[in-house]
């Protein structure tokens, strides 16, 4: 049986993954080219990516905010209309700029490591 995680661990590891979550959010968007919020969560989860619809709603919310993403509305034969999200230009500026940031993290986090 697991043992629980040390709180301050837990803290950490929480925190890791809140700092990742828009470009996750944001590299998922990207291959699709346009993702409904479901196709979204279903992409990230095949990632081992944890996120639930709850969260993802307000952090698109802010993404659209920032004008990173733009969407559209589809009739949905089943249901009501559906959001399509797509990246802005802004958008795919700032997803290839947290793309470098994070391989710099991990390349220096490696030297580290290797230390």
């Amino acid at each position: 049986m697991e043992q629980p995680l040390d709180p301050y661990l837990q803290r950490t590891l929480t925190q890791m993954r809140r700092g990742t979550l828009e470009l996750a959010v944001l590299l998922a968007i990207a291959r699709q080219q346009e993702a409904y919020a479901s196709d979204i969560v279903t992409e990230l989860e095949r990632a081992n990516q944890l996120i639930v619809e709850g969260t993802l709603y307000p952090l698109l919310a802010r993404l659209r905010e920032e004008a990173l993403v733009s969407y559209r509305w589809e009739e949905s034969a089943s249901g009501p209309p559906r959001k399509y999200y797509q990246l802005t230009d802004r958008g795919k500026h700032a997803l290839s700029a947290l793309q470098t940031s994070w391989h710099e993290t991990i390349t220096s986090l490696t030297q580290l490591a290797a230390k």
